[in-house]
């Protein structure tokens, strides 16, 4: 070997060349780092918070869409993570609907359960086609309905069911789904669109054991216009209008089954609280009088901290667009009631 290749000078370039290019690769790397903001900072409507105890991580979870190769809109859901609840890193794609999905349009409100080894994922696909004519001074009538995916691990990816079909009823606007397991059963919880019916409807429909489809048919629990708080919202035609969003359910330390859920009052957005009178999920249901947060903001769920702490998180304002973020409060469960801590 020549021995030029050994004298100082190579040697030194050699370093340089070295010395460049890890700075290069240190750039990469610095570049490569998830993008960690503050939860103040994040744009998100219908946040929903998975507390994994065994890696300390928090995910939350955000509907968005991405632009496919087709030149077409299709619906997808990202995750953060964090460890104090403050900064979160991402976030990071964990699904996109499948293109020879039933829909494919925006995804809203996805939620993510743990159910016998596997993460399942609730999201709300939607889309432009219209199965009635519009009613005047009404959103169009477009199919619309929850669908479950799956996955081995909160980070995703999740998968649809061969089938790629919702499981809420194809002629339902349905909307919200949420898991629930009684006496070893699973049920979804969901909505039925006030566009549909104008007095938005909860509805109970039993899941099959491994969560691919519905069995049975659906239950009604309760239209909006039940609670009290709910004022509901007046039309251009003079029709009033009441919401149902954002159901999950939660078991109190005294045994009573408590639903929070959405729609609007007096003051705006609010989240309300019902009481199963059998401690089942299929009811009957009577309605607390007063809401449980009231100040423009809703769509929440529940979930314990690693302290052990309940809080609630949803998102706030409800408008203008843009201005949602998440806001996660503690709660206090007392005589078998949830209150807002002060």
């Amino acid at each position: 070997m020549n021995a030029k290749y050994y004298d100082g000078t190579n040697l030194l370039n050699m370093k340089r060349i070295l010395l460049a290019m890890a700075a290069c690769m240190a750039v990469v790397t610095v570049c490569a780092q998830p993008k960690t903001q503050s939860i103040k900072d994040i744009n998100i409507r219908d946040p929903f918070i998975v507390a994994d105890a065994s890696s300390g991580v928090y995910y939350m979870y955000r509907s968005s869409s991405v632009n496919a190769e087709d030149g077409t809109v299709r619906g997808g859901v990202e995750v953060f993570r964090s460890r104090d609840l403050e900064n979160w890193e991402g976030p990071v794609r964990v699904m996109t609907v499948p293109a020879d999905n039933w829909i494919t349009g925006p995804v809203w409100a996805p939620e993510v359960h743990r159910y016998k080894g596997y993460y399942y994922m609730f999201a709300t696909i939607n889309s432009d086609i219209e199965w009635k004519k519009q009613r005047a001074s009404h959103p169009a009538y477009t199919m619309r309905g929850t669908q479950i995916f799956r996955s081995k691990s909160p980070e995703g990816p999740f998968e649809a069911f061969d089938e790629r079909e919702p499981a809420t009823p194809m002629d339902e606007m349905a909307l919200d789904g949420t898991l629930w397991v009684e006496d070893g059963k699973p049920y979804m919880v969901y909505c039925h669109e006030w566009v549909q019916v104008m007095d938005g409807e909860m509805k109970v429909v039993e899941l099959t054991r491994d969560l691919s489809a519905r069995e049975g048919t659906p239950l009604r629990l309760f239209n909006a216009s039940a609670a009290e708080w709910a004022t509901g919202s007046p039309a251009a035609d003079g029709a009033r209008s009441y919401v149902t969003d954002g159901c999950f359910l939660y078991r109190t330390s005294g045994g009573k089954l408590l639903m929070i859920w959405s729609s609007f009052g007096k003051d705006g957005y609010a989240v309300g609280v019902s009481e199963s009178v059998t401690g089942k999920v299929t009811g009957p249901w009577r309605h607390h009088p007063k809401p449980l947060f009231s100040r423009n903001g809703g769509h929440g769920m529940l979930f314990r901290d690693f302290d052990g702490g309940l809080n609630i998180v949803m998102h706030a304002p409800n408008s203008p667009g843009g201005a949602e973020r998440a806001v996660i409060l503690p709660l206090e469960e007392r005589d078998d009631m949830l209150y807002v801590k002060e």
